[in-house]
């Protein structure tokens, strides 16, 4: 089988796993892409209640040089930071009706604006997000330790062909 160019569109994707071994691990991989991340990017966090989502949404603040406490903006669906290199948007959409909900928090200006946006719970709006995407999921396995989580960065790509 040739794995060439194929017409159509096509999605491809690179994964990185790392391992948490307790909240300081989690906090400075958050850390660590907030101080790499670039204007217009989208990173979706996923993962159940209590692994660790708010605490990577707070490494990642700092890493934009946001000196402000972060707490998941749960009742108001976003919260912008705009004291960092860039602005920051962070969404919680756990309790999310539609999409429409999200048009009226200001999504599209968001995620198509020169900030960065970071999306709790994304799986609830899959159908909104943009392809292009980096989506971090954050797993717990109580065989490795009640602290260790297992947290996987996906690049989502589009590409067209």
């Amino acid at each position: 089988m040739q794995h060439g160019h194929t017409a159509g569109c096509r999605r491809t994707e690179q994964r990185k796993i790392v391992h948490s071994y307790g909240p300081e691990d989690t906090y400075r991989l958050g850390k660590e892409l907030g101080e790499t991340c670039s204007p217009g990017q989208v990173y979706t966090l996923t993962g159940d209640l209590g692994v660790g989502k708010t605490l990577f949404a707070q490494g990642f603040a700092a890493g934009l040089g946001i000196a402000e406490p972060v707490s998941s903006p749960t009742f108001t669906i976003l919260q912008i930071y705009d004291t960092g290199r860039l602005p920051f948007y962070h969404f919680d959409v756990y309790r999310i009706g539609d999409a429409e909900e999200m048009e009226e928090a200001g999504w599209e200006d968001a995620v198509y604006g020169q900030g960065v946006c970071l999306v709790e719970w994304a799986e609830l709006i899959q159908e909104i997000l943009p392809e292009k995407r980096i989506q971090i999921t954050i797993e717990k396995d109580p065989e490795k330790g009640f602290d260790y989580r297992r947290i996987t960065i996906a690049f989502k790509e589009a590409e067209s062909g």
